[in-house]
């Protein structure tokens, strides 16, 4: 396993989308591309399925330096309530685009740091969402927080206005990692929001851990998923660290390199934690993330209904996506659209009265079905080319690819489809890669995306 480890740790991505924003079209998409497949979407889907929201909140009191969102740092609270207004502002702009009152499934407050705005601003924020919109029948909202800025007041307030469903970025407990990358909180802070989050009546908590951190120790990974599972959350993300300094923006300066560990030390990491979180009754699910057998993520699993797309795994599709606030993605499944990633420059476009849009990618028909393709092997660890809707003319040359991993045990190919081996899970990125003919036809010269492993 050591030399398979070696051998396909290489840089990939983690195909939240496809193709992969770095391959979106040089041409872009024009706003009539954008809104044409928007509409074309939501008459398919809104009756039937409804649509989802990802909402992005930026704004962050301090820089975690193992972080590599948009985000801009500042103590300043009085930039919550003209950010509001401009995301309110694009919503109504959307609402105007489409043709009927949309029912929204599903809404996601991602950061940033969601709970940085106080309770008065995002009850004000998801009023403002219900004054033009419908709750579709089983919605499920859900946000992120950082444990020492979340108070009782802002989780019974979001509870309140339907949100069920909550994450918690821990990323490790040992004082020498949470001081290298800048994000330091209490064990008594994560139990607090924990334990309010269930007494309110919250139905899934979530914590987010990470492994691969520098100091990172098979120690100190054990105390930190000892306290995790001490918490019995109902969901727990076990990310691999995305090392990628090279991301303009990034505060990813606060270690050396050989302060990390390396390829078999890190993933021997992630191998522990995986068996202690089995040892603990949680199920793995998909690439990176574990669940209880009573959470809605482990249902979907087992239904074939998981669903991934740029807020990562879901246990609920929805073909129609719509991001809101600066640098946010929406997805109308026929196309990708970005908003502008600097603030100034979003509520500029949105004062002129413009979709923010900045650059986007119209899928073609072949993008669609590796799409397809790409997303049965996240979500399902399989996928099928027995129907011609899911044939492609390049099948013989990802095959290929796919040879040698069959040869290395990594998954099995038969006639009409392949099975990723559960031994094989490490690799899934890899698997994926043989399909992704965008980075086929082109490899990248310059650093873009994190190790697979």
């Amino acid at each position: 396993m050591h030399n398979l480890i070696q051998k396909y740790n290489i840089p990939g991505p983690r195909y939240t989308s496809y193709p992969t924003v770095p391959y979106w079209d040089q041409e872009g998409i024009t706003l009539e591309n954008w809104i044409a497949t928007l509409k074309k979407s939501f008459k398919e889907s809104n009756t039937s399925e409804g649509i989802s929201l990802y909402i992005h909140l930026p704004f962050c009191e301090s820089l975690c330096t193992f972080c590599a969102c948009n985000k801009r740092i500042t103590k300043q609270h009085s930039v919550e309530v003209p950010y509001i207004d401009m995301v309110l502002k694009e919503w109504s702009m959307y609402c105007e685009v489409l043709e009927d009152k949309p029912n929204i499934k599903e809404i996601h407050l991602g950061g940033g740091t969601p709970t940085f705005f106080s309770s008065e601003n995002l009850e004000k924020l998801i009023h403002g969402i219900f004054e033009i919109a419908n709750k579709a029948e089983n919605f499920e909202f859900s946000f992120e927080g950082h444990p020492n800025f979340t108070t009782t007041e802002q989780l019974q307030v979001l509870f309140d206005l339907g949100f069920t469903r909550n994450s918690f970025g821990i990323q490790d407990y040992d004082p020498k990692v949470q001081k290298a990358i800048h994000r330091v909180q209490s064990f008594e802070a994560v139990q607090q929001v924990t334990e309010d989050s269930r007494s309110i009546g919250y139905n899934s908590v979530s914590h987010d851990l990470i492994f691969g951190l520098p100091f990172q120790t098979e120690e100190s990974i054990r105390e930190t998923i000892k306290k995790t599972v001490e918490l019995k959350p109902d969901r727990i993300a076990y990310y691999s660290y995305a090392h990628v300094p090279w991301i303009k923006g990034n505060g990813q300066r606060g270690f050396k390199d050989t302060d990390l560990p390396q390829d078999h030390e890190k993933r021997a990491l992630y191998e522990l934690g995986k068996q202690l979180f089995f040892d603990a009754g949680y199920v793995e699910i998909g690439m990176d993330h574990f669940a209880l057998p009573t959470d809605s993520m482990y249902t979907a699993m087992e239904s074939k209904t998981l669903h991934r797309n740029f807020m990562g795994y879901t246990s609920g599709k929805t073909k129609l996506m719509i991001g809101l606030g600066v640098s946010s993605i929406s997805d109308s499944w026929y196309s990708f659209a970005q908003n502008e990633k600097n603030i100034d420059d979003y509520y500029a476009r949105l004062r002129a009265g413009e979709l923010p849009i900045f650059k986007g990618h119209l899928l073609s028909n072949e993008d669609l079905v590796v799409r397809q393709h790409i997303l049965n092997i996240m979500c399902n660890l399989e996928t099928s080319w027995k129907t011609p809707d899911m044939q492609l003319e390049a099948l013989p040359e990802i095959l290929s690819h796919l040879k040698e991993m069959e040869a290395d045990g990594i998954l099995n190919i038969f006639e009409d489809r392949l099975v990723v081996k559960e031994e094989g899970r490490m690799f899934i990125r890899n698997v994926c890669m043989a399909f992704d003919l965008k980075l086929h036809e082109s490899k990248p010269e310059t650093k873009l995306f994190s190790m697979t492993i």
